[in-house]
């Protein structure tokens, strides 16, 4: 994937059908933090969104302002899903679910056609996974085994290439989340209490993980929920519970890249309790976390920061708001033409909600899209999009 756009998440989405209650709502319009609410004429490339409960996969656009499925939305799965991730070169999705992971080629119009001959070509039960950015290697973790894998894959059919799969052994079992540097040098596993495990990455070797190094959680009982990379590699975040002090102590850490130290005045408080996503945009000027829940309730809240730089020491500053999301967001994404922020909810009120940047407050993101992905409740978990 390219420098600037590599971070792109994925899970679920449900089509948009007209007429039918539970799958369209209108775009939204109700106050909440930030900039503004309203309507926009912006349009987004494809993303996909997951639906755990419902077991589809759900895909959409955004068409001058008004949500889109792609042809064929929903995918129905074989087997409840976990994770899924789209490859750099925009031609696949992975979909890990309970019978392992299952390959499927995009379209140019974002459909989606199951491949391998409908079998999965992985037994793993990915928690989270990545493809990196030479499109060789499927990498993933599976909760409670204390291990990355490496998939050795086709960049062409997307196909695994060899039955040596490769791996090496994490300090914990309690896997979370893990991302890729953009230089395709690191991998980052926010592994809970047992905090976030730094991996070696070279994608030509025939073992492409390194030894493992780790970054303990800043206070005791925290625990490392998310992680990300800055689009140019300045900087990586941790999102930790327990980080900060006060009735939302969930925080943000922020580590130069190249010196591994972490920034003064890190961790910044993320505004709520659970800091489940994290998501640095392509400018680089900015960072959000998606808290799952606050102190006060299970209604998630975005909390957004600034990124300076000083005679090359970097800085957060938090921004004047926060943004209101639904209830438990969980997961954020960025669409490849960086005119939205996409949040999902697990517990829906609704399932997705987009957002456009205000015109007037920096950074400040104003909530135009308010959709179910699915007849609810769905528990929409992750969401992806195109590189």
């Amino acid at each position: 994937m390219t420098i600037g756009k590599w971070a792109r998440l994925a899970l679920m989405t449900v089509p948009l059908l007209s007429g039918c209650k539970g799958f369209w709502q209108d775009p939204y319009t109700s106050s909440g933090g930030g900039g503004g609410t309203g309507t926009t004429t912006l349009s987004s490339g494809i993303f996909y969104v997951m639906n755990v409960l419902t077991s589809q996969i759900a895909g959409y656009y955004v068409n001058a302002g008004v949500i889109t499925a792609v042809p064929g939305s929903p995918f129905p799965l074989l087997a409840p899903p976990f994770a899924m991730t789209v490859a750099p070169n925009n031609n696949f999705l992975y979909v890990s679910t309970t019978n392992g992971i299952y390959l499927y080629t995009i379209a140019s119009n974002g459909q989606l056609t199951l491949g391998n001959a409908q079998s999965p070509i992985s037994s793993d039960q990915a928690a989270s996974m990545q493809v990196d950015a030479t499109n060789s290697w499927l990498v993933d973790t599976i909760s409670s085994q204390p291990y990355v894998y490496a998939i050795p894959i086709n960049p062409s059919t997307g196909g695994v290439t060899s039955s040596s799969e490769q791996y090496t052994l994490l300090p914990a079992s309690t896997v979370q989340q893990m991302t890729f540097s953009p230089d395709n040098t690191l991998v980052l596993v926010a592994m809970g209490t047992g905090g976030t495990a730094l991996v070696p990455f070279s994608a030509a070797n025939t073992n492409p993980l390194g030894t493992v190094s780790t970054i303990a959680p800043r206070n005791a009982g925290g625990a490392a929920l998310s992680v990300a990379v800055d689009p140019y590699a300045r900087l990586f975040y941790i999102g930790e519970t327990v980080a900060t002090s006060g009735s939302n102590s969930g925080g943000i850490r922020a580590f130069n890249y190249g010196t591994l130290k972490e920034l003064t005045g890190s961790p910044y408080p993320s505004s709520g309790l659970a800091p489940y996503s994290i998501l640095p945009v392509f400018t680089g000027d900015y960072v959000y976390v998606a808290n799952r829940q606050t102190s006060s309730g299970t209604t998630g809240v975005i909390g957004g920061f600034s990124i300076s730089t000083n005679n090359s020491a970097f800085s957060l500053t938090a921004l004047g708001s926060t943004f209101t999301a639904g209830a438990h967001s969980v997961a954020m994404a960025e669409d490849n033409s960086g005119n939205f922020v996409f949040v999902v909810n697990y517990d829906g009120s609704p399932d997705l909600m987009g957002y456009v940047f205000d015109a007037t407050n920096p950074g400040y993101l104003d909530p135009v899209i308010s959709a179910a992905t699915g007849t609810d409740p769905v528990q929409a978990s992750g969401i992806a999009a195109a590189h």
